[in-house]
């Protein structure tokens, strides 16, 4: 199970060191489905160590979690909370306790003492005359505040008569009646949270409330509103700059929030009523709860409208044209995000590659480039990254180093990192080496390859994505609507519009009624029939079209902003984005301005033009109303009336009110102070307007706050006018003494420090400064409190719109609350936004050398600023903008600056240069880097942030820096909203999730509707995304966060075996592969189980998992190959990284299973192999079905495989593997013979081809090289190479760990290469020989020609040396005699070949061996074998060498000749060649006679004399009692007619292995032998171990030196004594596989001895006994004779000779 049970209680993880545990109960209620629904808290708690129990309890009861949950999920997470009968224990009644343990009659009594001291307050109150309260009042209310603390007394306090006290004594100007007040509250609010709410709620909603408090009242109550919530909604919002608002739009907001929360209260009250028992008006129920949803949406809609504005978002934000979000699903990962922080220059790069190597997009799948990568890559190419993996990023370029069988098996030198890192096949791109690298814009390649497909791209991937239709997203496709429900509004839709309706004026609002009930037939609409309407698309569009004439500058605000205007309004009907003509009739253009769309009148425009010579003598106010059209006519005329003599109030309050309607003109006049200080005229007729409209209450209406920021500026300008500064200052004490809700504004803003240093400035000489400076720091505490409750309010806001969301996912109801989608917007503004560089920081520091330091920002990598000063002392200080968290911080470095470049350097954060004790992370700067990314994804705010390079390369001293890049979001909401809804979502989803996989374990069919309920919540979340969240990150964050919490702990639990050792998953996939062929009929019952799992296998593999980002540290802890040994890897199981590996581990589990019982069910039948491949295909098909063609899947289709063989006793693995081999012999063999037959073999070849790829790395890919080698080498000795040997080795040549049959082939070529060279050895004997002929020739012709006047004792001598040279020549011509043997022969010379072959390769037994080939070639032949001998022997001879062991000939029976028998070319072998050219000269022979001169075994002969004596042979065979064995004959042609002319092919039949014999129990042997020592050799080491490399060294001496087994066990191993280093492996992987040896989890390529196993361990002797030193290596020779064509011997049969060897 996901999560962790701690004392049986389910812990969901929520993010690093963050845990969900469940702890109370809190209320319950009837939910949509009948069903009782409890609403749990959960605990967060933060940790670092789980046993550290003690210190988190106390920090986690602040933070917390509401959630509802069914029957099930109960069950499944909270076991403490269900009781023995399993049922669950409902929310505990305390007060009902406590009032039972108090007398009924003492109650009573109490009750009436409280009534009594209520009425008694009342007339002492009453009796009050002036502003100290009597001593009486005070005892009296103390008297109630102690009554009010006991509970069961709380309904006596509901008395309306209670409001009124409460109301009187917070309104009273005495400050001990207002403490007393709130002593009484606080009693009464301390009980529980709807009794707070109620309280809080029943004084805020008192008529005029606002008209008897004051400031000071005012405040008392936000401050127990402020402490009442603050435990209730703990939300930092810390580094964000929240907006100033007064206290009276708080307490506006407070109503509002109070109201929503106590409908949202009796709507949980109402659906538990609606389970009570004995509930006998359900219908009543059902209607009360529509009615408090109707409420309860609206007071939601008016308290985000307002909070929307008190937050100033619709102000700050620009009116967008479009607001959707592209169309897509938000569950695939976008790789456009990884992107972030690259500077724009390399938005389309130019890349280098050589254009040798294919790109990824000319694979049809990932599993083909994959392999071409493995095949063509090289050590030393240069490759790039397609992917991001861990910490490689996609584009990253490096060098290859090596690849194994290890996972990733790739080791790349990276230029990024500056070390190597192991990544994946399918991740490369190959840009060749360095010399073949050109330059090449592939911008849209690259891109292209790098896309997921989710788009549409047609580029197949690593990561296989189906394009469209079923699987194109994890979830199905809504259905159609109705035609008809599409043509009303929806319930959410007519209800935001029903907002606005309700806005309107009694007058107006009756109107549109009446507009109502004229469309709707007349009927009568009360308020329920008003909330149930369906309400048609004209006629909404007919409302939309009337409403703007009749709301007010704020509700059309929102009108404008809301989804139903803009998907029904004017501007969507006429496709335009500008307003339509209707608003400009209402002046409109005042909020286009307020949005940054300026527009000018016509008004305006024709007086521009009409007086263009009188604008030099305007006034500068005038100057700033110009363009403003109306706009600037309300300030002008403003000006004029408060500038005339005894201003009159008739002229000004119309203006005032006109400016409350339309504050955009006022505000405009405001932020004119924040212009420069040049425009002083303009500043001081700006002050004396805003001096004289304070004297007027209903001035103190208009938002002065939100343009506080341009009086705060002017007051900080450091060339700001006196008498502007000292005008200035007059305005802002008297707009404080008029309302101390804007001296709180100013405290908020900092104007106490600005007014002392203006005071400095100007030596104090400014009048009431010092007093406004004393006004604003006694309002310190109120401005605390005021950003306190602005904080509560937004987070309570949060929290229930968080559970408006819960609500819809667990209802499936639309959430119908207006501006919804607007205050998600608002949350979720700007998550994509960055802010760069020196947007970031308000200034850089540095240590040294301060003229440079603007290097650093310049953006130029070829200028650096150079430190000065001691080793170790070189810093940069960066002072970063308020509220500024760094995304990226990166350092530019240069390597050609040698000893100048940091190679360590230390970042410090702090809230100032003082206190720089915080590191966030230390970095080693490789040599050839030249950016080093510091920081990363910082989550909190550092006012300082210090870069200390703490040491150089080589030692340097001083530093060079090319510059300092910083990137980070901008201040929004949106991390901390964020958090919460991931938070949310995660907890929801994890809990269900588990309630599934409970339900799952229970029974396994259910299983089957996995795949609906995964449909379902999928869905909706992307038609809530697709709703309420047009930002791509947010929808992104939702999506994943969803993904990770539902899909992957699913996965990791119907994944998990059982006790049996199956997982629910492998059973269902058991069942899919069983009924695959009855699905066939689409209306069976299995087709529409199919069905149902291929649907729940795709949706499950949906999305590739994403790695997790890396932490904020530089260089993150690496994964899986490339990391060390870390326990903390463990915290992440579970996430969505093991989603695929749990997928796919569970698919090879059930393909080993489906392998095992087929490997014991037909092992040993004679078409095991073709049966074999047929249902590995129906495996690879079924593989397909479920997941696509993702390479995963496929290489866990063939670990499983690998599995089923490795569990195969050694016998049975030898018999399967000769099964292969001799399959594949049968099959290359058939394919020569052509047609349609032949091609019918081929492709019964690359099945089986496919199939047997699955050896590769494994014990029996011995075995299987050892058959295939013996057939590989009768198929080339005896019908000759073709290039299908090549084109098989070149596909399963991983299958043979040896590489014996692709040394075959080598050896082949060798030889093929030796006869060319022999054939040049002839020709230069040849011209030898005739030299030699023409120089005897000269010799003797001047001999003729010598004088004969010699005398005879010269003569004499002459004589005697001629005898000597005589004998001399007759020796060497002895010597080559047998060379020329056939240099006489009169006939035609047979075509001989010679092919030398290596015993190291090829399987040759000693029967084979030839003693002498004189003896049984003719002599035509031996001159050709001893000049071949000659010429091999001189070839191995090298003078100047050391002379040492040389390869000796050994010339043996095997190969093939081609023999002319009359008109009859005859295929045979070198035995049967011997044995009819022995015919040629005598009529018969006996078979006696033939073993006595061949010297060849019966087992030889007898094989090659069956073929020549059957029908297509030339022999007869006679039975004689003389003669064992029989007697040969040539047959007579009368005897028994036969076809004269054409190719015969007489070759014996192939003799097949068995692994039973023998020769599979010497393999076995060997085996054992091996493991013996292997086991023997790691226990003499110890816990230790042995690094694989030096353990198989050591295996190997000892096989060679002993000890070893006994003589006769050697040789009973024959050919198979020899031992290599992969037969050393291949029995440690078989060790390994068993357990008897173990990888050290550290080091894992350190074997040590694990378990005692049974191993076969024989005694040991020398495996060459008697042996004195090495012998000398063998080399047999294949000789291949063709024929010219010349008849020979005789004329009835004339015989030519192909292949003898």
């Amino acid at each position: 199970m996901v999560g962790e049970l701690r004392y049986r209680e389910f812990r969901v993880p929520l993010g690093p060191g963050l845990h969900a545990y469940p702890d109370e109960l809190i209320r319950q209620r009837v939910g949509h489905d009948g069903h009782p629904e409890y609403q749990i808290r959960w605990l967060i708690l933060r940790r670092s160590d789980d046993g550290d129990e003690g210190s988190t309890q106390v920090d986690c009861k602040a933070e917390h979690i509401l959630l509802w949950m069914s029957n099930d999920e109960i069950y499944a997470n909270c076991h403490k909370m269900l009781g023995e009968d399993g049922q669950v224990i409902g929310p505990s009644q305390e007060s009902d306790g406590e009032a039972g343990a108090l007398d009924k009659s003492v109650l009573g009594e109490m009750e009436t003492d409280v009534k009594s001291l209520i009425q008694r307050a009342l007339r002492q109150l009453e009796e009050c005359v002036g502003a100290i309260p009597p001593a009486p009042l005070l005892h009296t209310v103390h008297v109630l505040s102690a009554y009010a603390s006991i509970e069961p007394l709380t309904g006596v306090f509901k008395d309306p008569r209670v409001q009124d006290l409460l109301m009187h004594m917070l309104s009273s100007p005495d400050y001990q009646m207002r403490w007393s007040a709130g002593r009484m509250i606080q009693a009464l609010a301390s009980h529980d949270a709807g009794t707070r709410t109620e309280i809080l709620l029943s004084l805020s909603q008192q008529e005029a409330i606002e008209k008897h408090l004051d400031f000071d009242s005012r405040c008392a109550l936000l401050a127990l509103f402020a402490q009442a919530t603050l435990s209730e909604h703990p939300m930092s919002f810390e580094g964000i700059q929240l907006p100033q608002v007064p206290g009276r739009l708080l307490f506006s907001l407070v109503k509002r929030y109070l109201h929503a929360t106590s409908l949202l209260d009796q709507l949980n009250d109402s659906t538990a009523e609606a389970g009570a028992p004995n509930n006998s008006a359900p219908e009543e129920l059902i209607g009360e709860r529509s009615r408090l949803e109707l409420e309860f949406s609206m007071a939601m809609g008016s308290l985000i409208s307002e909070l929307v504005q008190a937050m100033r978002w619709d102000r700050a934000s620009s009116r967008q044209g479009s607001l959707a979000r592209p169309a897509c699903s938000i569950f695939q990962p976008h790789l456009a995000d990884s992107g972030l922080g690259l500077p724009v220059a390399q938005a389309q790069p130019t890349f280098r590659r050589s254009r040798r190597y294919r790109p990824r997009s000319e694979f049809a799948s990932g599993n083909t480039y994959a392999l071409y990568v493995r095949d063509t890559l090289q050590p030393g190419m240069r490759v790039r990254m397609l992917d991001d993996y861990e910490e490689i990023s996609a584009g990253d370029e490096g060098e290859f180093r090596q690849s194994n069988s290890g996972v990733p098996p790739v080791q790349v030198l990276w230029e990024s990192t500056g070390r190597t890192y192991w990544v994946h096949w399918h991740m490369l791109e190959i840009l060749g080496f360095e010399e073949d690298i050109e330059n090449v814009v592939a911008g849209d390649e690259y891109q292209g390859a790098m896309s997921s497909g989710a788009l549409g791209v047609a580029l197949p991937s690593w990561r296989w994505k189906p394009m469209t239709e079923l699987y194109a997203v994890p979830y199905a496709l809504p259905e159609d609507e109705d035609a008809e429900e599409s043509e009303h509004l929806t319930q959410a839709e007519w209800w935001e519009l029903l907002f606005f309706i309700k806005k309107l004026d009694v007058p107006d609002h009756q109107e549109v009624i009446q507009i109502l009930q004229e469309n709707l037939d007349g009927e009568i609409l009360d308020d329920e029939l008003l909330a149930e309407l369906a309400v048609p698309m004209e006629l909404a569009q007919d409302l939309l079209l009337a409403l703007p004439q009749r709301l007010d500058d704020s509700a059309l605000r929102d009108l404008l902003n809301c989804h139903v205007y803009r998907k029904y309004g004017p501007e969507a009907l006429a496709g335009q984005l500008a307003y339509p003509p209707l608003l400009e009739a209402q002046q409109d253009a005042l909020l286009l301005q307020a949005q940054g769309q300026p527009q000018e009148s016509d008004d305006a425009a024709r007086a521009e033009a009409k007086e263009p010579k009188t604008q030099c003598s305007t006034t500068p106010l005038q100057h700033l109303v110009e363009g403003y059209g109306p706009a600037g006519k309300i300030l002008l005329d403003l000006e004029r009336a408060l500038s005339s003599e005894g201003a009159q109030a008739s002229e000004v309050k119309p203006l005032l009110l006109q400016l409350q309607r339309q504050p955009q003109p006022f505000l405009m006049l405001m932020q004119s102070l924040d212009m420069p200080a040049s425009n002083r005229a303009l500043h001081l007729t700006a002050l004396r307007i805003l001096m004289q409209l304070v004297d007027f209450p209903e001035a103190l209406l208009l938002p002065w706050h939100e343009a506080m920021d341009a009086c705060m500026a002017c007051l900080r300008s450091p060339n700001a006018d006196r008498e502007v500064l000292q005008e200035l200052i007059l305005f802002l004490h008297r707009l404080a003494s008029a309302s101390r809700d804007y001296a709180v504004v100013l405290n908020q803003l900092g104007a106490r420090d600005a007014i002392s240093k203006a005071l400095e400035k100007h030596l104090g000489k400014l009048e009431l400064a010092q007093e406004l400076r004393d006004m604003v720091f006694k309002c310190e505490k109120h401005a605390h409190l005021y950003r306190k409750l602005t904080t509560n309010i937004l987070g309570g806001c949060i929290q229930m719109v968080l559970g408006q969301i819960e609500d819809h996912r667990r209802t499936h109801q639309p959430i119908n609350i207006p501006f919804f989608d607007v205050f998600l917007r608002y949350l979720c503004q700007g998550s994509s936004v960055e802010v760069k560089e020196d947007k970031c920081w308000e200034k850089v520091e540095v240590s040294s050398n301060p003229h440079r330091a603007s290097r650093l920002t310049d953006r130029n990598p070829k200028t650096y600023w150079e430190s000065n000063g001691s080793a170790g002392s070189h810093a940069i200080t960066l002072r970063m903008r308020q509220g500024i968290l760094v995304r990226q911080l990166t350092l530019l470095v240069a390597s050609e600056d040698s000893s100048y470049m940091p190679a360590r350097v230390v970042v410090f954060g702090g809230d100032s240069t003082n206190s720089l004790n915080t590191e966030l992370t230390s970095v080693n700067v490789m040599p050839a880097a030249s950016r080093v990314i510091l920081l990363e994804n910082l989550n909190r705010f550092w006012p300082v942030i210090q870069i200390r390079i703490k040491r150089c390369q080589q030692g340097g001293i001083n530093t060079r820096i090319r510059g300092v890049e910083v990137l980070g979001p901008k201040p929004t909401f949106w991390p901390v909203f964020r958090e919460q809804l991931c938070r949310h979502t995660r907890l929801f989803y994890m809990v269900r999730a588990q309630a599934w996989s409970q339900d799952i374990s229970e029974d396994r069919r259910n299983l089957l509707h996995l795949s609906s309920r995964l449909n379902g919540a999928l869905r909706q979340e992307q038609d809530f995304a697709d709703r309420f969240l047009p930002d791509e990150e947010a929808a992104q964050a939702l999506g994943k966060t969803c993904w990770e919490a539902l899909v992957s702990p699913l996965v990791q639990n119907i994944t998990s075996p059982d006790e049996a050792g199956i997982s629910p998953l492998g059973w269902l996939l058991d069942q899919y592969l069983e009924c695959r062929e009855a699905a066939h009929n689409p209306q069976s019952r299995a087709a529409a189980f199919s069905s149902r799992v291929r649907r729940l296998t795709h949706l499950l593999v949906h999305v590739e998992p994403c790695e997790a980002p890396p932490p904020v540290v530089a260089t993150p802890r690496p994964k899986g190959r490339n990391r060390s040994h870390d326990w903390s890897s463990l915290a992440t199981r579970g996430l969505p990284s093991s989603i695929m590996r749990n997928l796919t581990r569970c698919w090879r589990a059930v393909v080993e299973e489906q392998v095992n019982k087929f490997l014991t069910s037909y092992w040993q039948d004679d078409d095991f192999v073709p049966r074999y491949c047929e249902h590995f295909h129906k495996l690879q098909k079924s593989s397909s079905e479920l997941f696509g063609p993702r390479a995963a899947f496929l290489l866990a289709l063939q670990n499983g495989c690998a599995g089923a063989l490795l569990r195969l006793p050694f016998l049975k693995a030898a018999h399967v593997s000769e099964q292969f081999s001799r399959h594949i012999d049968q099959r290359i063999q058939g394919s020569r013979m052509g047609g349609a037959r032949g091609m019918e073999m081929l492709a019964q070849l690359q099945r089986c081809l496919e199939t047997v790829l699955v050896f590769s790395g494994l014990e029996i890919a011995t075995t299987f090289e050892h058959y295939y080698q013996h057939y590989m080498a009768d198929r080339l000795l005896g019908v000759g190479p073709s290039w299908l040997e090549g084109a098989v080795l070149e596909q399963i040549g991983p299958c043979f760990p040896n590489r014996l049959p692709q040394q075959m082939l080598q050896t082949l070529n060798t030889s093929e290469e030796l006869q060319h060279q022999f054939h040049v050895y002839q020709l230069q004997r040849l011209d030898q020989a005739l030299l030699k002929l023409d120089n005897t020739e000269k010799k003797i012709q001047v001999g003729h020609k010598a004088s004969g006047q010699k005398n005879e004792k010269e003569e004499e001598k002459e004589a005697g040396v001629e005898a000597a040279a005589e004998v001399v020549e007759k020796e060497e011509e002895e010597e080559e005699e047998n060379e020329n043997e056939d240099l006489y022969y009169e006939g035609a010379m047979p075509e001989v070949s010679v092919l030398v072959l290596s015993p190291s390769c090829w399987p040759i037994s000693s029967i084979s061996h030839l003693l002498s080939p004189r003896t049984c070639l003719p002599s035509y032949l031996r001159g050709t074998l001893n000049r071949y001998s000659n010429f091999y022997n001189k070839s191995q001879s090298h003078p100047g060498l050391e002379r040492g062991l040389q390869r000796r000939l050994q010339w043996t029976w095997l190969g093939r000749a081609e023999l002319q028998f009359g008109d009859q070319t005859l295929h045979v072998s070198t035995v049967q060649m011997w044995l009819l050219l022995y015919l040629n000269d005598l009529k018969a022979v006996s078979v006696q006679r033939l073993l006595e001169l061949s010297g060849l075994s019966p087992d030889v002969l007898n094989p090659a004399i069956g073929p020549l004596t059957s029908s297509r042979g030339p022999l007869d065979l006679q039975e004689q009692k003389d003669a064992p064995g029989g007697v040969l004959k040539i047959r007579d042609d009368s005897e028994e007619p036969r076809p004269r002319r054409g190719n015969v092919w007489l070759i014996p039949p192939k003799t097949y292995l068995k692994a039973e014999d023998e020769e599979g129990q010497n393999l076995e042997k060997r085996r054992n032998l091996l493991n013996c020592l292997i086991v023997r050799v790691l226990k003499a080491h110890g816990d230790e171990g042995l690094h694989i490399d030096q353990l198989v060294c050591l295996v190997l001496e000892a096989w060679q030196k002993g000890p070893c087994p006994p003589r006769d066990l050697v040789s009973s191993l024959g050919q198979g004594s020899t031992c290599s280093s992969t037969d050393v492996l291949s029995c440690i992987l078989h060790l390994l596989g068993k357990g008897t040896v173990r990888r050290h989890d550290d080091r894992p390529q350190v074997l040590s001895y694990a378990v005692p196993v049974t191993v076969m361990e024989p005694h040991t002797e020398s495996l060459n006994p008697g042996s004195s030193g090495p012998n000398p290596p063998l080399t047999f020779h294949t000789l291949q004779i063709r024929s010219r064509g010349v008849p020979y011997a005789s004329c009835t049969a004339t015989q030519t000779f192909s292949t003898f060897r």
